[in-house]
């Protein structure tokens, strides 16, 4: 099995992701993602509406940062790119030239992603894991998924999707563990301005805690 620079199997899929001790956010009885942005109008998506578009499963794996990966994970849901076809192109006016995407979640996280990664034929807006429908614990009702690059890009528990000509402002321009922009795995880019393999003993010195804070705030329920 080949895993990118600076990775490592581990058994099963931890809970990663924010607000670690606490457990996940609720899912709203009828869910949807709002989709907005540089649009001519923003438009509502019932997640029950999503879950018809064109379906597509992927077997892939997934790269925390940190510096852990879980193999053979099979997702299922939309792909981005036909999600982005048939959703939002009809919305953006002539002429509008779509550079950054904007994906939040129900617990607040948000990540910006350039919108020719987000367009990369892997990239999914995924409600299934192994033959299941999303738990809380990994993103339910429908995340992201986008095995190219870093954990942290494919937020989970989607509510909103934004859509920009010009980059966002940058909230983390002063955290001296700024994420990389790109965040490809192949690419080992884990940090905006530090290379791969300064930064590897750091993010793997902090597997440990937050494992640990993850199990306090994990969900029993699925959904």
């Amino acid at each position: 099995m080949s895993l990118p620079p600076g990775q490592r199997a581990v058994a099963g899929f931890p809970r990663f992701g924010t607000h670690l001790h606490r457990p996940p956010p609720p899912v709203p009885a009828d869910p949807v993602i709002v989709i907005g942005g540089a649009l001519t109008e923003s438009l509502e998506l019932p997640v029950d509406d999503l879950a018809k578009l064109p379906r597509q499963e992927l077997r892939a794996d997934f790269h925390c940062v940190a510096g852990w990966s879980a193999t053979g994970l099979l997702w299922e849901g939309v792909a981005f790119a036909t999600f982005y076809r048939t959703q939002v192109e009809p919305l953006l006016a002539p002429g509008t030239s779509v550079s950054h995407v904007v994906f939040e979640g129900l617990d607040g996280y948000r990540s910006v992603v350039l919108i020719e990664d987000a367009l990369a034929h892997d990239v999914l807006l995924a409600d299934r894991l192994d033959g299941q429908p999303l738990n809380s614990d990994h993103g339910a009702p429908v995340r992201l998924v986008s095995p190219g690059q870093y954990g942290f890009v494919s937020t989970k528990h989607l509510c909103r999707v934004d859509f920009h000509t010009t980059r966002p402002p940058d909230p983390d321009r002063f955290s001296p563990l700024a994420a990389h922009f790109r965040a490809r795995v192949w690419q080992e880019e884990r940090h905006r301005r530090l290379p791969g393999r300064v930064v590897r003993p750091v993010y793997r010195a902090l597997i440990a805690p937050i494992r640990a804070l993850s199990a306090r705030g994990g969900s029993r329920r699925t959904r």
